[in-house]
């Protein structure tokens, strides 16, 4: 004999409201039978809604299908600034998902030039590369300081927040000299003017970089409770279509 359950059974069963339930019934969603004034529900029809809410993954979708990139710039902003740094948003392939935030000038010559681009890139696919999920401070192709946090959708990394163009100590002048003027050369940038530009890049003492690494690690975990949050949205909606699509068959 099948197992009935009362509409409160349902309720826990699914994890929505009671008005969710009679919503449900009445757009074919659910199918119930009335005993009396009461509606009651077979077994097996929750079970295969159940079935279809485990089923229904989205952490594996592309990044830009689960984090609310508007939202997340805006954030982003605003821990630039804050900071002082330059940040952004990349995949696990070091590809921007975001605009860059108080991108300084020196970055801005590098970033202008293909080749200074795409080492950029490099250097960012090599931070999510590396496992330890600690925000430690990591060189660039350019000499310049980056730390990145990962942005965890469900225990699993699905973007990072990449903080940096910084040095941790001040450069020795004729070693800055020398990189910048191999810097100019690889990538086509006049020396004179990235010269100038790497004199404004700031030095961060050890309660700057302490907090960095603070700050970084709590944006990379709002970040990842936001998408998380959409995660479990997106899994709803393919659900009720999912359903929706059962009860017109």
């Amino acid at each position: 004999m099948t197992e009935l359950l009362t509409a409160k059974q349902v309720q826990k069963l699914l994890n929505v409201d009671r008005t969710t339930i009679y919503r449900m019934l009445k757009d074919g969603r659910l199918e119930g039978i009335k005993v009396g004034s009461h509606w009651r529900f077979r077994q097996e029809e929750i079970d295969k809604l159940l079935s279809l809410t485990h089923d229904a993954e989205v952490v594996d979708s592309a990044p830009t299908e689960i984090l609310p990139l508007h939202c997340i710039q805006s954030i982003q902003n605003v821990f630039s600034q804050i900071a002082e740094v330059g940040a952004v948003v990349t995949d696990m392939e070091g590809q921007p998902l975001s605009e860059m935030s108080h991108c300084s000038r020196f970055c801005e010559l590098i970033q202008d030039s293909p080749a200074g681009h795409q080492a950029c890139l490099d250097s960012w696919k090599e931070l999510a590369q590396e496992r330890d999920t600690r925000p430690i401070f990591h060189s660039c192709h350019a000499g310049l300081r980056y730390a990145r946090g990962f942005i965890m959708v469900e225990d699993k990394p699905s973007a990072m927040i990449v903080a940096g163009q910084f040095y941790l100590n001040q450069p020795d002048p004729v070693e800055r000299d020398r990189e910048i003027s191999r810097l100019a050369e690889e990538y086509g940038i006049d020396r004179a003017e990235l010269l100038k530009a790497a004199a404004d890049l700031p030095v961060l003492d050890e309660r700057k970089q302490a907090k960095i690494a603070t700050w970084i690690a709590e944006v990379a975990e709002t970040f990842g409770d936001i998408s998380t949050e959409r995660a479990e949205m997106l899994r709803r909606l393919k659900v009720i279509s999912e359903m929706s699509s059962i009860h017109k068959s």
